[in-house]
């Protein structure tokens, strides 16, 4: 709000009420306390002065801590500015909410037996070429560059893979099986608590932080058909 004599009075988004249009555009602002109008600011830097802080407890009481890291891992690498977005917070949520419900089906019909790599088929190579080339980007986004957003969309990729993939045979689960064990050792260090109940659940008695990082093989990314 621009006071009098030229200079601004500015004002924690908890005590300004936004008024919105039907189609949710923002169309003004008023402080809570005196029902006056205040001047909505553009996108920028949190600080103090500005008293445009936001508080991340509210977000991890009501998503949890894991979905507000995994958001800030993958919304920004680590060298570039990070703008907060609800709307960012719940798409992560949504997403860790769909990693829960494969493994969940998957080990409700119980685990399968290891995957036997030499009597994979056609389709069922493709799969594992893409939770393998999931492997090899994360490893050097990670391990080199320590980019976990881009980590993070490797495992995105790799689930949408896994969620298409079929899974009719003991081989088709024994696969998904190790898709479903990629994806929670690559975000055990975004998202510490619902990685080690995976990883638990599928089977493993130790901490999933103790686990080694995922082995590429690299005879699985050689496309052997056209």
């Amino acid at each position: 709000r621009t006071l009098d004599n030229g200079g601004k009075d500015f004002f924690n988004p908890d005590d300004v009420v936004i008024e919105r249009d039907a189609k949710a555009k923002i169309i003004g602002a008023t402080l809570k306390s005196d029902g006056l109008p205040v001047e909505i600011g553009g996108t920028q830097k949190m600080s103090k002065s500005l008293n445009n802080g936001v508080d991340p407890q509210s977000m991890i009481e009501q998503y949890g801590a894991d979905t507000c890291r995994l958001f800030m891992m993958f919304a920004s690498p680590p060298d570039a500015s990070l703008e907060w977005s609800d709307s960012g917070v719940e798409g992560s949520h949504r997403f860790l909410k769909r990693v829960w419900r494969l493994a969940h089906a998957h080990v409700g019909q119980g685990l399968p037996q290891a995957l036997d790599i030499a009597t994979l088929n056609d389709g069922q190579k493709v799969i594992r070429r893409a939770i393998h080339q999931a492997i090899k980007q994360a490893s050097l986004d990670v391990g080199q560059h320590h980019k976990f957003n881009t980590a993070v969309a490797q495992v995105m990729t790799v689930m949408n893979v896994l969620e298409k993939a079929p899974q009719a045979t003991e081989q088709d689960r024994a696969l998904l099986q190790e898709g479903l064990e990629t994806v929670a050792l690559v975000l055990a260090p975004i998202t510490p608590h619902i990685s080690h109940e995976l990883w638990n659940q599928l089977g493993h008695a130790g901490a999933v932080i103790d686990a080694p990082w995922p082995t590429l093989d690299e005879n699985a990314l050689v496309q052997d058909t056209l």
